[in-house]
């Protein structure tokens, strides 16, 4: 049997830091596991955030007028993406899991794993309009995120100063991952572990190797699968008119985005639920 894979996106500029501990352990766990492990420490690489033209090798398909995303694509057709961005593409390509570790800035990624996302998930190489969300080209792999928070976890909940947590992983979770394909894990998420004493540090980083021992048997958080939309333009990518009144009866909305004007979903976003039937039909039509 081949040598399963796991990739760790890191980002942050401590090696003493909580989350260079939460790392170290993933790699520890898996590696136990039989796993290879690979890390992009990506301030240790001196991983370059921002997207431009230097990104790509040789001749623009349109040098009159730049456009990134289009750029890219052509360039990652014709194996002509920058070496950074194509060694990173050969890490993703490997892994059948990808941990993104950093620390909860802004209510995002940090700047420098933005980056990261935004120049090695290339059109082509991580999505198409054709290949998204649950037919989307990752989607025989798994992604999570594992992060710390300033905040404590009451200030993330619904009544809390800083709002649904829910809400805040959305963009990621939904936006990034799994508009990727990628099966997204319920998060790892590390409440304000700088205000923590040591044993309660400690406890936290014991529960993450608690978890890592099964992660890989864990279910996927749920989405909305694309079977449900109408995925034309001359539709609008929207959802069916009879989809819609399915969910009508329903007390929440169908996810944390497609709310619908209902209630959301309690944690949609952080923990792993049943299936709802209705949202499973694949055979909706006009």
């Amino acid at each position: 049997m081949a040598q399963k894979t796991a990739l760790i996106v890191y980002a942050h500029q401590s090696p003493g830091s909580f989350n260079a501990a939460v790392r170290d352990m993933a790699m520890q766990e898996l590696e136990a596991q039989g796993y290879k492990v690979l890390v992009s420490d990506l301030y240790a690489m001196n991983f370059r955030a921002n997207a431009t033209q230097d990104d790509i090798i040789g001749d623009h398909k349109n040098p009159e007028l730049f456009q990134y995303g289009d750029e890219t694509m052509h360039a990652w057709m014709e194996g002509r993406l920058s070496d950074d961005i194509m060694a990173e593409q050969r890490k993703v390509e490997e892994a059948e899991l990808v941990i993104f570790q950093f620390p909860l800035y802004w209510f995002s990624v940090p700047a420098i794993m933005k980056g990261w996302i935004d120049r090695v998930l290339t059109q082509g190489f991580a999505f198409s309009l054709q290949k998204m969300y649950n037919n989307g080209i990752f989607k025989d792999k798994k992604a999570m995120l594992s992060f710390t928070t300033g905040a404590t976890q009451t200030m993330f909940r619904p009544d809390g100063i800083n709002g649904d947590i829910n809400i805040t992983l959305w963009p990621l979770q939904n936006g990034t991952l799994h508009f990727c394909g990628f099966q997204v894990l319920a998060p790892q998420i590390f409440w304000s572990p700088a205000h923590c004493p040591a044993a309660v540090r400690t406890a936290l980083l014991d529960g993450w190797r608690a978890r890592l021992k099964g992660l890989l048997t864990e279910k996927p958080l749920n989405f909305a699968p694309c079977e449900l939309f109408d995925l034309s333009f001359q539709g609008g990518f929207m959802m069916w008119p009879k989809v819609r009144e399915e969910r009508e009866s329903q007390p929440y909305g169908l996810t944390t985005g497609h709310h619908l004007g209902k209630p959301l979903p309690p944690d949609n976003q952080i923990t792993a639920q049943p299936a709802d039937e209705s949202s499973a039909k694949p055979a909706c039509k006009k």
